[in-house]
């Protein structure tokens, strides 16, 4: 979409023509045909704006609570962090009078600012900033920001006493992993940080850790759902931790926070017991397996697999919980046999630690009955296993009686 596009697209005939275009709840696979319908009305250039942005707006339902009255470019929606996120990210700001949102996209994260401050989107792409506009208008917080179109590599002088910074990871269709080669690079900020030491930056969830080691700053791995979505880093006062992981779900944010002693002296790997906990991998990537195993009173399969097991079932935000009911050194036969006895004719695989594709392993088991069960196909001390286990849905309380040893 042009710039010109876009600003046609909020006049009448094309506030008219986006509703036409909403209305036909269009897809990508229909796009054609939609597009011929609207052109019979109105000037293609329009009749294509309004139908692209209907198709995004039913994509970024996922993402924000007002989708159906916002504006988005595809790349600038990928990109965008969800509205749950933003916002919790936002609170670190609390407090402060002014941010700059640098590389503000379609203004996702100005959202989020704005609840706390006054805002200074900066993006060298007109259209987005216009966008960004008419997106925190929908939320009625556009006297909560200004605009400044400027490019980030050049960009000196910051608008503010504090940033947030979301730099560009893509290059047309490819990502780009390693942070040097983000536009503009992640060792921009210490210039912005000589203005500025109060500063957050969001990266991929991916990134290589050793490539963080040189900045002194925290590290948070956050997900939404169970899913990990991104890595902020905070710097400056806006530190407060050196690593930390945080879940969002059900409304609440939870974090955790590194134990020293249970880092230092972490209990031995060892057997399967009657728990096996699936963490969440805002707690792998943050390194606190340990951390959550003490909290647990758990230890891991192996030293190598972020499994972990207990005899006890304790109530956690952090780890997906199952019941063990068998456990055994991986054979094709013998596990056939115990999923049979199980009367199990439908399997989940999930793997850590092992070369089996999960979906030529259930085509081997060749399973039939009514039940359903997890088979995880992992390490324990150092040898495959296999391990059959049930997934407790319901929220459980600490110290519940544990059922036998998985045998």
């Amino acid at each position: 979409m042009e710039l010109a596009d876009f600003h046609a697209l909020l006049t009448h005939s094309g506030q008219d023509c986006l509703a036409a275009a909403s209305a036909l709840a269009p897809r990508e696979a229909g796009f054609l045909a939609h597009l011929t319908r609207l052109q019979k009305t109105w000037p293609a250039p329009l009749a294509k704006a309004a139908l692209e942005t209907a198709i995004l707006r039913r994509r970024a339902l996922a993402k924000f609570e007002r989708a159906a009255v916002m504006y988005f470019t595809r790349e600038a929606l990928e990109q965008a962090s969800s509205e749950r996120v933003s916002r919790y990210r936002a609170a670190r700001f609390a407090g402060l009078t002014v941010v700059a949102d640098l590389g503000c996209g379609i203004g996702g994260d100005s959202l989020g600012l704005a609840e706390q401050c006054q805002v200074t989107g900066v993006d060298h792409d007109p259209l987005r900033l216009a966008m960004a506009a008419e997106n925190l208008a929908a939320y009625g917080r556009r006297a909560r920001a200004a605009w400044l179109p400027a490019d980030l590599n050049t960009l000196t002088l910051l608008p503010a006493p504090a940033f947030f910074f979301d730099p560009s990871r893509r290059s047309g269709s490819r990502r780009r992993f390693s942070v040097h080669d983000y536009s503009p690079p992640l060792d921009q900020i210490r210039h912005w940080l000589a203005q500025a030491p109060a500063g957050g930056v969001k990266i991929s969830p991916g990134v290589d850790l050793a490539e963080l080691a040189e900045y002194d700053c925290e590290v948070e791995f956050i997900s939404e759902r169970g899913e990990l979505k991104e890595c902020a880093l905070w710097f400056g006062p806006l530190r407060s931790a050196r690593r930390r992981a945080t879940r969002l779900a059900r409304g609440a944010a939870h974090s955790l926070l590194p134990d020293p002693a249970a880092e230092a002296a972490p209990p031995p790997p060892g057997a399967p017991l009657a728990y096996l906990y699936e963490p969440d991998p805002a707690v792998l990537r943050a390194g606190l397996v340990t951390t959550l195993a003490a909290q647990l009173e758990a230890r891991q399969l192996d030293a190598d697999i972020a499994y972990l097991t207990a005899r006890a079932l304790r109530a956690t935000p952090w780890a997906r919980a199952f019941v063990l009911e068998a456990a055994l050194p991986f054979q094709l036969k013998r596990l056939r046999e115990r999923l049979r006895a199980l009367n199990v004719g439908r399997v989940t695989v999930k793997k850590r630690g092992s070369p089996l594709e999960p979906e030529a392993l259930i085509k081997q088991l060749k399973l039939s009955g009514p039940e359903h069960r997890v088979v995880f196909l992992t390490h324990v001390l150092g040898q495959p296993w296999a391990l059959i286990g049930a997934a407790i849905e319901s929220e459980v309380e600490t110290g519940s009686n544990p059922p036998p040893d998985p045998a």
